[in-house]
């Protein structure tokens, strides 16, 4: 899977602000198999390390998008990651059009999962992707609708 990317420069006369270059990634997640669930993480990973991305930068970033496409895959049949790499942090956004979170407080807790059986027997759906999530990023903001779907936003500072 390659991924679209570009190169923006950001000019403040347009923005009000100094921004810096930035570079971005965007990858669909396919809803419909387990097989493919987790290939934008390790493409993600590979594109930072050839930026020179600190180590454990990119290891919390895996691992907070593994989660987040496993949530995908599992409860709103695929979405779309996108990744913006600043000078100083990473920015991970993960969007669907699933059923939406019903109880984003209840959904935090470890262990917490609406994930059904079969998915269970495939060893998903312990409960820990939210959290998870919100453990090895810096920011995590969730904005869901029932009915619309959920996007996530996560920030890795390094």
């Amino acid at each position: 899977m390659r991924p679209a990317v570009c190169f923006i420069k950001a000019d403040s006369s347009e923005t009000g602000s100094d921004m810096s270059d930035s570079v971005k990634f965007r990858f669909d997640v396919d809803g419909s198999n387990f097989t493919t669930a987790g290939q934008a993480s390790v493409q993600v990973k590979k594109n930072l390390r050839e930026l020179g991305i600190p180590a454990e930068a990119i290891r919390r970033v895996s691992i907070a998008m593994y989660e987040g496409e496993i949530n995908m895959v599992i409860h709103a049949h695929g979405g779309v990651a996108e990744v913006e790499v600043f000078e100083d942090k990473i920015v991970i956004v993960l969007s669907d059009t699933g059923p939406g979170i019903p109880n984003i407080e209840l959904a935090m807790k470890e262990g917490y999962s609406t994930a059904p059986d079969n998915i269970r027997s495939l060893g998903f759906g312990a409960g820990m992707g939210l959290p998870n999530m919100k453990r090895y990023t810096d920011g995590m903001k969730i904005d869901t609708e029932l009915g619309k779907g959920t996007t996530i936003t996560m920030v890795v500072n390094f």
